[in-house]
């Protein structure tokens, strides 16, 4: 199948590529020949100014995929099947949805300036998806669903559940230098919360359980359901104000990273120290490949610290090749509107980049700090969310922290609620 167009572009061709695999399961052939797409008998797009034949399906370009600048676009947003649509024009199926999808995918809207978040991020109030409230939906995805109708192809069952986890702080109490711990209980003890300080001390004495501790017990819920995950490690050298890792030359720290590297597939989890200095970033994932003995050429930035176009750009110099940043800080839902992997586009460039980008949907901290969420809400909003991805065949990419899935007291509740959805996506599959 092919998309003929009066002129071809590095966008239209990138956008051809992702809806093809998407509707098809290969990318569109772009045309500029006319009589091959009038002759053609096999489903067509006429991605161009006027229509060629009757009961075509005729997408009439807004412009946005033959231009090579970045600008202010004008959106408005209508419905159209019960889904948000904009860059509306004449023909089927009423707007342009390359131009649109493209939009979102690239991330355009963040190349535009914008008011950044309290930790220096795009804020996810900026965007069209959270304006016009459809930031819980994979948009995208519904509308390939749209123009697959039209060209009568069919959607196959490709659903995915990947599980994630960020391993930031891997133990609240056990092998933490001994001036950490006390500074922590001179703190405790001035609150007067003496029930910590006796916390504190059992585990440190191996009476107890460290309650960041849930590692055997992810071990044996990936065993029970048969599941692949991905986990991220934090192994920043100096800790910081937003880097709190246990010392990655901690032998109890290296022993981890073995263990789970050894069952798992793992990741980089870039500090927030190395946003600001490149070559602390390729030292960390030097170090990890040391401990590990694997080449690591995959990330996912600590506290999804990144802007585009140098968040990225920083990545693939450092030998990076997928990312699992795409995701907001400060909301759970669809950053880029899609719940399908797609290749990062480099807007000032104009070109394609070598980074393969994984959006996720879902991470515990947004529900539990940001939303202020019960863990029976979470609950409810992981099932919308599964029931999203399902209903587009999509990648569902969950983020949790050992830190919620233990047994600190704060996050009680929260291992059962993950435990909960990830049998009810066995189940439902």
């Amino acid at each position: 199948m092919f998309i003929y167009a009066e002129r071809n572009s590095p966008r239209l061709s990138y956008i051809a590529e992702f809806a093809g695999r998407q509707c098809i399961g290969e990318p569109f052939r772009v045309t500029q020949n006319a009589e091959e797409y009038r002759n053609s008998a096999f489903p067509k797009i006429n991605y161009s100014d006027r229509a060629l034949q009757d009961g075509e399906i005729w997408i009439r370009p807004n412009g946005l995929l033959f231009e090579n600048s970045i600008k202010q676009q004008a959106i408005h947003c209508s419905e159209l099947d019960g889904l948000k649509i904009f860059f509306q024009n004449e023909g089927s199926p009423g707007f342009d949805v390359f131009a649109a999808s493209f939009f979102l995918i690239s991330r355009y809207e963040e190349y535009l300036p914008h008011v950044k978040d309290e930790y220096g991020r795009y804020g996810h109030v900026n965007s069209i998806a959270y304006k016009n409230g459809f930031l819980d939906q994979p948009l995208v995805n519904k509308w390939m669903g749209l123009l697959r109708k039209k060209l009568g192809t069919e959607d196959p069952d490709r659903f995915e559940f990947l599980p994630t986890y960020d391993i930031d702080e891997a133990w609240s109490y056990r092998h933490k230098p001994w001036f950490r711990n006390m500074g922590g209980m001179y703190r405790d003890l001035l609150k007067g919360d003496r029930e910590r300080v006796r916390l504190r001390k059992n585990v440190r004495a191996g009476k107890r359980q460290d309650p960041y501790d849930s590692f055997e017990w992810l071990y044996a819920l990936h065993e029970k359901f048969i599941l692949k995950p991905l986990y991220f490690f934090l192994v920043a050298e100096a800790n910081g104000k937003y880097d709190k890792n246990i010392p990655p030359s901690n032998e109890a720290m290296m022993d981890l990273i073995k263990n789970i590297s050894s069952r798992y597939e793992i990741g980089v989890h870039p500090s927030w120290q190395s946003g600001d200095r490149s070559e602390l970033l390729k030292k960390e994932i030097s170090l990890l490949q040391q401990i590990t003995g694997k080449n690591i050429s995959v990330s996912r930035q600590h506290f999804l610290r990144f802007n585009l176009p140098e968040g990225y750009r920083r990545l693939i110099d450092a030998g990076i090749k997928e990312d699992h940043s795409m995701g907001y800080g400060t909301i759970n839902g669809f950053r880029a509107s899609v719940s399908s992997s797609f290749y990062w586009y480099d807007l000032e460039r104009d070109q394609v980049a070598d980074l393969f980008v994984h959006p996720f949907c879902f991470m515990d901290a947004n529900s539990y700090y940001e939303q202020r969420q019960t863990p029976q809400q979470t609950s409810q909003e992981l099932l919308k969310y599964l029931h999203e991805v399902r209903s587009v065949n999509g990648r569902m990419i969950t983020l949790w922290h050992n830190t919620f899935l233990g047994d600190e007291e704060r996050f009680s509740g929260w291992g059962q609620v993950y435990e909960e959805f990830v049998k009810e996506v066995k189940i439902a599959r």
